[in-house]
């Protein structure tokens, strides 16, 4: 049943997202942004939380759950070490995910040809 919580929530995170691009003039790097600020900013009300709890993955894999896992680094960075970890906090939470991403788009880059734009 998680699986299936998980695929809806996710589904309609994105066809949110698609919604705002075909009905409105957000492009998608607005939406990209407002998702972000959307997951920093529910993370900080404490709605995130039950959110991603329920959904798992179908909540924490979409970029509002990049905004939620930025705003708990930071929550928990300024705890540590007060208010450095305003700036700290979200590079330390977010480390893995970025490199993961950019060693699988170096390898990707490694064995594929870009085809002639003309």
């Amino acid at each position: 049943m998680s699986y299936l919580w998980a695929f809806l929530i996710g589904g309609a995170i994105c066809v949110l997202g698609q919604l705002l691009i075909d009905l409105t003039n957000f492009t998608p790097a607005r939406v990209l942004v407002t998702y972000v600020v959307a997951g920093v900013v529910l993370s900080a009300l404490g709605l995130y939380d039950p959110l991603a709890e329920f959904a798992g993955a179908g909540a924490t894999v979409p970029l509002i759950g990049f905004g939620h896992l930025l705003a708990q680094g930071v929550m928990e960075a300024v705890d540590a070490t007060g208010l450095l970890g305003a700036i700290t906090g979200g590079f330390t939470a977010a480390a893995a995910g970025v490199t993961a991403s950019l060693v699988c788009g170096v390898i990707a880059a490694t064995f594929s040809r870009s085809k002639d734009q003309n």
